[in-house]
């Protein structure tokens, strides 16, 4: 019996892979990049190559979408057929009909959560990089501007609370991908602010883990406020951390990173106090680990209302399909907005939809089998 469900539900399974990533690709990339040629002279062969590295990521979206379509399909021909009632009339329970669903679920789960965390990051940034450097090779080359790094130091007050007080704070106006251009350094180390530092450029030193500042000038501050001194260098080396040097960094989009690299930005933000994007991407990491799951949450959901005892055609399968993943995913939009806006929680705005789609699948089976 397993094996004859499983027989029935990979073919529309792949039916349905083929069919939600070329419509996917085709909504999210390919009007994008004939718009690209035609107006920006984008080369047809760069063109095809972003393409092809954007497929995985809408293959990734359709896995769990074809698992929906996959039972409704399968489980309503079943129905249609007679062949369920033929199963029930033997004993087996709508509990044990839906496990071979719920398998394959769980199957395709492992999968894109791997193909989330390997392939499609990967693609998705190389399809960036590729794109930019066709459009404006000179763009590329600049791989940050206006960077701001506050570096905090924590306080005991006397009344034994602690604090975060500002400690330093460094700004450049770019970073050319070797050097720092347009330094500021304004330095509050000695519970005042003591000197402010300029210079021309900067770069790290890897080997002496310090900061090597190129023609510049450092204002030494007096308790008043005024010039204490002002002293002219060639080269002075400053112990600052490297933090700047990794915020300068290319930064890439949320989802052209996987879960380890997402979690390694969130701890460098944090030393910057951005706590925006670090509750934008505490969010983002949280999705990351629960999309997966909307594979198990579909294949439910899809195998009790295709088990319904009325007959359901593949067109009324598919629509069906369309209004449970439009439902879905704004249902996860919504609650999704929320956790950005710091309503809820990174973790029950990411989860909240799976744990509603998993209590309706629950409760629709358990009415089902009545």
């Amino acid at each position: 019996m397993d094996r004859y469900i499983a027989g029935e539900l990979i073919p529309p399974f792949l039916f349905g892979v083929g069919a939600f990533s070329s419509v996917g690709v085709a909504i999210g990339t390919v009007f994008d990049l004939v718009r690209k040629v035609t107006e920006l002279g984008l080369p047809i062969t760069v063109a095809l190559e972003v393409l092809l590295l954007k497929l995985p990521e809408f293959v990734s979206y359709a896995f769990p979408m074809s698992i929906l379509l996959a039972t409704l399909m399968s489980y309503s021909r079943l129905s249609s057929d007679s062949e369920l009632i033929a199963f029930r009339s033997c004993g087996v329970t709508i509990y044990r009909l839906v496990v071979p669903a719920i398998v394959l679920s769980l199957v395709v789960t492992g999968i894109t959560f791997l193909f989330n965390e390997i392939v499609v990051p990967t693609a998705n940034y190389q399809a960036t990089m590729t794109l930019r450097q066709a459009l404006d090779d000179n763009k590329s080359a600049i791989k940050g501007k206006n960077i701001f790094y506050p570096e905090y130091e924590e306080i005991t007050q006397p009344d034994g609370e602690k604090t975060q007080e500002l400690k330093r704070l460094f700004y450049a106006s770019r970073f050319d991908g070797e050097r720092m251009k347009g330094l500021t350094v304004l330095d509050w180390s000695q519970e005042q602010l003591n000197q402010i530092v300029t210079s021309e450029s900067a770069t790290w030193n890897s080997k002496q883990n310090t900061w090597d500042f190129f023609n510049g000038t450092v204002y030494l501050i007096a308790p008043d406020a005024s010039y204490r001194d002002i002293l002219r260098f060639d080269k002075q080396k400053l112990q600052l951390p490297r933090t700047p040097l990794d915020l300068a960094s290319e930064e890439r989009d949320p989802y052209e990173m996987n879960i380890a690299q997402t979690s390694e930005r969130i701890e460098i933000l944090k030393l910057t106090g951005d706590e925006k994007k670090i509750l934008m991407l505490q969010v983002r990491l949280q999705q990351k680990i629960s999309f997966p799951f909307v594979c198990l949450v579909f294949g439910l959901v899809g195998a009790v209302l295709g088990s319904q005892p009325k007959s359901m055609g593949k067109a009324r399968s598919f629509g069906i399909s369309v209004v449970v993943i439009f439902s879905y995913y704004l249902l996860g939009f919504i609650i999704g907005g929320f956790g950005l806006v710091g309503i809820i929680s990174p973790f029950m705005a990411a989860w909240l939809p799976n744990f509603f789609g998993l209590g309706v699948g629950g409760w629709l089976l358990v009415r089902t089998a009545r």
